[in-house]
């Protein structure tokens, strides 16, 4: 059971495909898809961008259907196909009108299974995710993450941007592309998941139906870090790149605890009281409200599965770059030094779970991330489980967290 009483059920299909159902009585909406644990940190150096690509292509047609026939089988009942990659998962989901459950896994069914990759496709689909990465090339505020990753990651395969590039782009050909997808997209390798009215057991009995192009098998036990190459520790740096912007962007970040450490609940509620999405976060209020020196400003956490990043961003004029890193450092040593008292752990707290709450409402999100939690864990975390884990940190779980931030590294473009 969830913390609003709706049912999580899990199930093993006789191919050894694992899914996960949150099953909502009376909702009007389903969300419906498969999440597979390969990303750009699984791709080899000739062909860096080809997990992103191969989720664009997967669309342009397959042994049943042309690319039209993809886009509009969804469509046509006013529901979405969607798709995104991460550095460690690909997802392809679905949301529509309750009531459509099998058009929906006929389809992911399909394309995850039939996918064919026609080189008329590939090359016109080649062309618009150049137009993508050029167009995120110049956005310095988006771009410059990739540039940190490039620096805190180096010589691992989460140094590369999840886009590739134009060179890399252009060795991914249709044999490519299918090698790719026979290797990553297979039972063992993916969890299906369905949110929605419909009852967890006819659900499973369906997806039994529509995903059974493949032998039977079993789930590969892929919880943990496993089949990864352990990432190294890097030394922190301070890098300054001239682009020929008015406005400097600046990233300040380090290497943080990976995605099952016990600390990441400490860590996010940490995140939160420094740059979180309230005005009243204290690198907002120092560097924004009270001086003026940015134009925006956030801290963030990424938690992959053998490691984690910490980051703060902030936009600002380049005589300022300096000073307000000494802000923002200073505002973290504080925290790492001077524990809170009860009443401001406490108004921390809540602030953090009520957004949370708010948050726990949009069933999409949900469904991704309990996909997501079953990949990675096995199982799911409900938002209760995560509520009571922030309703039960200490201030020395503070103290504790903020301490394993200095010294940060630091990337600005000016």
């Amino acid at each position: 059971m969830d913390s609003t009483g709706n049912e999580i059920h899990h199930t093993v299909l006789r191919s050894g495909l694992r899914a996960v159902m949150h099953h909502r009585p009376g909702s009007v909406v389903e969300h419906c898809g498969v999440a597979v644990r390969a990303g750009s940190r699984d791709e080899h150096p000739d062909h860096y961008g080809l997990a992103h690509f191969v989720e664009h292509t997967i669309f342009k047609g397959t042994l049943r259907r042309r690319a039209w026939h993809i886009l509009n089988r969804m469509e046509r009942i006013g529901g979405e196909l969607n798709a995104y990659t991460t550095k460690e998962e690909t997802v392809i989901y679905t949301t529509y009108p309750a009531g459509h459950t099998p058009r929906s896994l006929d389809l992911i069914a399909d394309l995850v299974e039939n996918s064919q990759f026609p080189t008329v496709e590939i090359d016109r689909e080649r062309l618009v995710v150049a137009e993508e990465i050029d167009t995120y090339l110049d956005i310095p505020s988006e771009g410059i993450y990739d540039d940190f990753d490039e620096l805190i990651f180096a010589g691992t395969p989460l140094a590369h941007p999840i886009l590739g590039s134009r060179d890399s782009i252009e060795r991914l050909t249709t044999d490519v592309c299918r090698s790719y997808l026979t290797n990553f997209y297979t039972p063992d390798n993916m969890v299906l998941f369905y949110s929605g009215p419909e009852k967890p057991e006819k659900v499973a009995r369906m997806a039994e139906r529509y995903f059974s192009g493949h032998a039977e098998g079993k789930p590969r036990n892929i919880v943990g870090a496993d089949l990864k190459e352990p990432i190294p520790a890097s030394a922190p740096f301070d890098e300054i790149r001239e682009i020929g912007t008015h406005q400097a962007h600046t990233i300040l970040g380090t290497r943080i605890s990976d995605m099952y450490s016990p600390k990441r609940y400490a860590m996010s509620l940490l995140t939160n009281i420094l740059g979180g999405p309230g005005m009243n976060s204290q690198l907002n209020v120092a560097l924004r409200e009270r001086r003026g020196l940015v134009y925006t400003v956030d801290a963030s956490t990424a938690l992959l599965s053998d490691t984690g990043l910490f980051t703060i961003y902030y936009g600002c004029d380049a005589e300022d770059v300096e000073r307000c890193r000494r802000i923002a450092t200073d505002i973290i040593e504080r925290q790492a030094e001077h524990i809170l008292s009860a009443r401001q752990l406490e108004d921390a707290k809540r602030q953090y779970i009520g957004q949370l709450t708010v948050a726990s409402t949009n069933t999409e999100q949900r469904a991704l991330n309990m996909a997501r939690s079953t990949l990675f864990r096995g199982h799911t975390i409900s938002p209760q489980e995560h509520l009571d884990a922030i309703r039960a940190l200490s201030p020395s779980d503070i103290i504790t967290a903020a301490s394993t931030l200095i010294p940060l590294s630091r990337l600005t473009l000016i």
